[in-house]
């Protein structure tokens, strides 16, 4: 199961209000499956319904993960005006079968909705998470 530190999650929500109205991207990285760093992605696309992530920043953040002995544990963007539920062009680019997909809607700005899925070779299967808060381990 996937969990994420509390101030990753925040971070994750602040940017795709940030990013309103574009669809916002990143990654989340950490180890044994508690996500601790955010990155905040370049979406190239600029659109309100599609994300691209930037290859040369991507590739500097993945560096950055490896150096810190981290792993991606997942990929996230933003529904500007949909559900939290991956559309065909997110499944299609869904590349890492090993991480989860996490999608924040703004359908309802007053209620931001997270939801995680894993999406492997074709198929999405939504999956739990957790928030964990910043004192726990």
């Amino acid at each position: 199961m996937l969990r994420i530190r509390e101030g990753c999650y925040q971070f994750m929500i602040q940017d795709a209000f940030r990013r309103f109205p574009n669809e916002a991207c990143g990654i989340l990285a950490g180890k044994d499956g508690l996500a601790r760093t955010f990155f905040a992605m370049k979406n190239t696309d600029e659109s309100p319904l599609s994300y691209l992530m930037d290859p040369k920043e991507q590739f500097h953040v993945m560096k950055h993960i490896r150096e810190g002995n981290e792993e991606m544990l997942a990929i996230y963007h933003s529904h500007v005006a949909s559900p939290a539920y991956p559309s065909s062009k997110d499944v299609q680019l869904a590349f890492y079968p090993d991480v989860y997909y996490v999608l924040i809607s703004l359908q309802d700005r007053s209620r931001p909705v997270a939801k995680a899925y894993r999406i492997q070779e074709g198929h999405v299967r939504e999956e739990p998470f957790k928030v964990i808060p910043e004192e726990s381990r």
